[in-house]
């Protein structure tokens, strides 16, 4: 684990120069946090998907002589967190990383980008989805969506109506899988997001926070990036959730007030000073 001053995270994810989401979300929020980023890159795209066309650059073949040189230099990380896997040989690439670099004591969260609203992303075929199976069982923390997870378990999936037991179920045959605690994020519940925390040896835990209309890009981004940081700060997952969850919505309702397109995603140079308000306090219950 890395022995300097500084708390230093590995992010792996794509870059996504215009839309703030993938490394563009999660390096400001993990700075912020008093924690140094330390970005792996997987694809380079001019702005997301979510717009009608972009440039699009994969770095798979250079993923490895990347981190071959890291290899080499003997650095050290506190936490590995993943994002965006573009391919199949990009999973096999970040199992081959954490192999390397997960030491006794290094936190890693899996953030298994494979689909949202009951569809794969484009880029998600059944291989990939396998080899995504494989990559969770080695992660402290995984954070899927709802239909992550129904993809992963192979669970039919449906918008609405699940109720606490089904929730607790799905999140259970993921801690099934093999890691070690599940964070099941963004169920809608009424007027409601509910995110169920789920650790070994313990009993699921229900978070409620209010519900923001808004289909914003990034958001999963910035919730995974405040979970991962404030773990390395030592919080128990169960608190870090809940404020992953707070800034996540504080920075949903700012985007909303300055009227901010969608597909920019979420504001979130405009709320950094909540956040670390909020890392500075416990929360209660």
């Amino acid at each position: 684990m890395n022995e300097t001053g500084q708390k230093k995270i590995a992010m792996i994810n794509s870059m996504a120069g215009y839309g703030r989401c993938s490394l563009t979300a999660a390096i400001p929020v993990i700075s912020a946090l008093g924690i140094q980023c330390c970005p792996v890159v997987t694809s380079i795209l001019s702005n997301h998907t979510g717009y009608q066309s972009c440039y699009f650059d994969d770095y798979t073949e250079r993923m490895v002589p990347y981190m071959d040189e890291w290899k080499k230099q003997g650095f050290a990380f506190d936490s590995i967190a993943t994002g965006f896997l573009g391919s199949v040989r990009q999973v096999q690439i970040v199992a081959d990383f954490i192999s390397h670099f997960k030491q006794e004591g290094t936190k890693l969260l899996v953030d298994p980008v494979l689909g949202d609203n009951g569809s794969l992303y484009c880029t998600c075929t059944p291989e990939l989805c396998e080899e995504m199976r494989e990559l969770i069982q080695y992660a402290d923390v995984i954070t899927p969506n709802l239909t992550e997870a129904c993809i992963l378990t192979e669970t039919p999936w449906r918008e609405k109506g699940w109720s606490r037991r089904e929730l607790s179920d799905l999140a259970y045959k993921l801690l099934f899988m093999g890691p070690g605690a599940v964070v099941l994020t963004g169920v809608e519940k009424g007027h409601s997001i509910l995110n169920v925390v789920l650790e070994k040896g313990r009993e699921p835990v229900f978070l409620s926070s209010k519900y923001v209309e808004s289909r914003r890009h990034g958001t999963g981004d910035v919730f995974s990036a405040v979970t991962a940081a404030l773990m390395v700060r030592g919080f128990p997952l169960t608190e870090c959730v809940k404020k992953a969850a707070s800034f996540t919505r504080k920075c949903v309702e700012r985007s909303e007030e300055l009227q901010i397109p969608e597909k920019e995603g979420l504001c979130i140079e405009e709320c950094l000073p909540s956040l670390l308000r909020m890392a500075g306090q416990r929360t209660k219950g």
